[in-house]
């Protein structure tokens, strides 16, 4: 399905398994992205508010600052072990949430969901490097973001509707089960020789100078599309009386249009270049957020410029992998790593306060601070393509 996109060039081992790795993405990123859009559905179920969930998910998002750790581990490790580690972690996350009867272990249960999908996410995406050139990763990396999108009208709707129908824990079951089957295809069909990393060639890896543009526009992009994401289900709720059946909706649009964002970089990011991939995508935000927080209370205004908000973080998100990946060309894990990291750090910080604003000011707090991250991305990846000059 997923590799009939590539031709005869790209090498036959990963041709031959993009497509298990691709699903095993879409399900894990299901698990990791169904929370957010009912947060308040889980908040009524805790007897919490969403200000205090949004805490839970801070502390959950925390487990970014392992990224660099985790990046050097996968350096050195096994691929398929790294990547099955992830996908056991992932799938027992997602048990401790549906079983989660207070704060405290929801929190456990996203810091352990958080980490573990750095783990396997991290380790798929420095397999392929060993595997194929940087110039042409743009490519496939598109390809395998396009379970991000994906995860969203499939994974996500499929737990959204069993939530409507039983309750979000039967939701999060549903992810877990879903997990275990990908995981044993992918453990079943791997080939587990060619899972080690290269030979090493005695050069070092170490972060340049730059990369610190590169992480704090990793934190600023995923800080921006926190913000939005974790209160636009309460935001539309409480704003224009959506139910469970019309975020799910929302959902399955959203996913359309991150899925044609995925696509789109996938095609034009080696030819246009990475950065100014980003760029573009990052100016698409910027245009959206500036008019999502002035029609923040017209519902014909907010939703769609959240989707087009939403779209170009996609297209940005997609753009800046290849470049976190060969950060340090000699060992890939440590600037994905530290990248991710950064990132998660963002998504960290903004869960908190992305819900407290939310709780002050309504929906029109949260697209404000969006829209400010979004800039801050645009400054900080514009200071990395001239430090590279």
């Amino acid at each position: 399905m997923f590799a009939r996109s590539l031709d005869s060039s790209y090498p036959p081992l990963v041709v031959g398994n993009l497509d298990r790795l691709v699903w095993a993405r879409l399900v894990s990123n299901a698990c990791y992205r169904f929370a957010p859009p009912f947060i308040a559905v889980i908040a009524r179920g805790l007897d919490v508010t969403v200000a205090q969930l949004g805490v839970a998910f801070m502390i959950g998002e925390f487990a970014g600052l392992l990224s660099p750790v985790i990046g050097r581990f996968i350096d050195r490790a096994n691929r398929l072990v790294a990547m099955m580690l992830g996908v056991g972690l992932i799938t027992v996350a997602t048990v401790v949430l549906a079983t989660a009867t207070n704060l405290v272990v929801f929190g456990v249960g996203m810091f352990l969901m958080s980490s573990s999908k750095v783990l396997f996410d991290t380790s798929l995406i420095v397999w392929v490097n060993d595997h194929v050139p940087y110039e042409r990763r743009g490519r496939i990396v598109g390809i395998i973001e396009t379970s991000w999108a994906l995860s969203l009208f499939i994974g996500v709707a499929a737990m959204g509707i069993v939530t409507a129908l039983v309750s979000w824990r039967a939701g999060f079951l549903l992810g877990a089960v879903a997990m275990t089957v990908t995981g044993g295809l992918i453990a079943a069909a791997l080939p587990r020789h060619d899972a080690h990393p290269p030979a090493r060639t005695g050069q070092r890896g170490k972060v340049p100078r730059r990369g610190i543009f590169l992480f704090v526009a990793a934190f600023c992009l995923m800080g921006a599309s926190q913000c939005v994401g974790i209160t636009f289900g309460p935001w539309f709720e409480d704003d224009f009386g959506l139910t469970s059946a019309g975020l799910i909706v929302i959902v399955v649009v959203l996913g359309v249009f991150e899925l044609g964002s995925s696509i789109a970089s996938s095609r034009v990011v080696d030819t246009w270049g990475k950065e100014r991939s980003v760029m573009r995508g990052v100016a698409a935000m910027l245009v959206a957020g500036v008019l999502m927080s002035l029609g923040n209370q017209a519902a014909f205004v907010a939703i769609p410029m959240f989707i087009i908000y939403v779209a170009g973080f996609e297209f940005a998100l997609v753009s800046m992998l290849p470049i976190a990946a060969n950060l340090v060309p000699t060992a890939g894990g440590i600037g994905l790593g530290f990248t991710v990291g950064a990132g998660t750090l963002g998504r960290a910080v903004f869960s908190s306060v992305a819900t407290t604003l939310y709780d002050t000011f309504g929906g029109i707090g949260p697209a404000i601070a969006a829209t400010a991250l979004a800039l801050g991305t645009a400054a900080a990846i514009t200071a990395f393509q001239r430090s590279v000059r």
